[in-house]
């Protein structure tokens, strides 16, 4: 493809390109030697599931598999075990190599839904930590300093507040940049809250004698509370192996503001025709796209359906699971055991927002214990039958 119609794919939607000019002349070296581009991604498996957040950085990877050039999706089986302290306000909990290698196992059937997998490559980059002694990882602080990490925005309001950084945080943006360096990437990407690692795959690459990568970034999407980057551990996120039920509640849910940020993020939507449609015909429409793309088109006319009938009608979803109890479960306990909910944390976020009922009633504590039969509810979608046992 021309060089001007491949920049305008892979600017779309970009936020930051470190450089525009160079990289013009990677594309111009690729298109008249026929040698692609090698386009790193690296996924740390801090979790086992991917969300709609992390789809936006996979569809981009996807333009540039369209456009013929290699995508090496890297798999921080090692890192991961450190932990990414970008955007994080404190030291982030250390994973064990089992649960790291647990929640990689689960990232190759995920991202299939997104990327060409014939054409993607899966690297791990265990494969030259691991034969790396002691000293030479610790060689590798030497291509950085404490006040250049202090630079770092996440880093200089940690250490201003007078709050924890460990020096192993100092050494994960390193080894990210080895990264760079052992698979030689021309491009790396990665959400805006990874520009400062981004940029140190640059120096490193420039130390080893390497041409340096182009750093693109992309936004990071919000999640259903329009705050907070969607993510597991904040309770907002709209899982891509969620049942299409629950993503199509979840998406329901969220601002009309959000929306169409989703639209533009996640779908490939003429955003003059959205802006034309009612907000709850857009939002439903964008349910079904997102549905259809992550499980099918049957599933996302079922749940549009399903959805109208519910709340519409002001009906009760049919065959509803059912729970009994003795009357010495929690709320919170139910909803967690029952997968309602992914944590404590959001049982209490959703109790403060008034979106727990029981029986038409809003529950106003997590140690609240049903006593009869009734049914419980969990925002706009989400039902169990509770039943009690005599």
């Amino acid at each position: 493809m021309e060089l001007d119609k491949q920049l305008a794919i892979i600017k779309r939607g970009a936020i930051d390109l470190i450089s525009e000019e160079e990289l013009s002349k990677k594309l111009q070296m690729s298109i008249k030697s026929g040698r692609p581009l090698k386009i790193k991604a690296g996924f740390d498996p801090t979790a086992p599931d991917l969300h709609l957040g992390h789809t936006v950085l996979l569809r981009k990877l996807r333009q540039f598999q369209d456009l013929g050039h290699e995508v090496y999706f890297l798999i921080g089986d090692f890192t991961g075990q450190i932990g990414d302290p970008s955007g994080r306000s404190e030291i982030r909990k250390q994973l064990t190599k089992q649960e790291v290698v647990k929640n990689a196992q689960t990232y190759k059937s995920q991202v299939a839904k997104i990327l060409d997998m014939r054409k993607l490559k899966i690297v791990f980059n265990s494969k030259w930590f691991e034969k790396m002694s002691g000293v030479q990882i610790l060689e590798l602080t030497t291509h950085a300093s404490v006040s250049q990490m202090l630079t770092r925005d996440d880093f200089k309001k940690r250490y201003t507040s007078g709050a924890n950084i460990s020096i192993l945080e100092f050494v994960y943006p390193l080894m990210q940049g080895y990264d760079s360096v052992m698979l030689e990437a021309d491009l790396e990407i990665g959400g805006t809250d990874q520009i400062f690692n981004l940029l140190v795959g640059r120096q490193f690459q420039k130390d080893f004698g390497q041409p340096q990568q182009v750093v693109l970034t992309m936004p990071l999407l919000e999640g259903t509370d329009g705050v907070l980057k969607m993510s597991k551990s904040y309770g907002n996120y709209i899982g891509i192996n969620e049942p299409a039920k629950d993503m199509f509640g979840k998406i329901m849910s969220i601002s009309d503001e959000l929306m169409l940020k989703y639209y533009e993020y996640l779908t490939d939507e003429c955003p003059g025709q959205v802006k034309s449609m009612h907000p709850k015909d857009a939002k439903v429409n964008l349910a079904k796209i997102v549905i259809a793309q992550y499980h099918s088109k049957q599933a996302a006319e079922y749940e549009a359906k399903e959805f109208n009938r519910v709340f519409s009608q002001k009906e009760i979803p049919s065959g509803l699971p059912v729970v009994q109890t003795n009357g010495t479960l929690t709320i919170k306990t139910i909803l967690i055991e029952n997968k309602l909910v992914s944590s404590g944390n959001e049982v209490r976020r959703l109790i403060r927002e008034g979106a727990v009922s029981f029986d038409n009633k809003k529950i106003e504590n997590e140690t609240f214990m049903p006593k009869s039969e009734g049914i419980l509810k969990v925002g706009s979608r989400r039902f169990l039958r509770i039943k009690f046992k005599q």
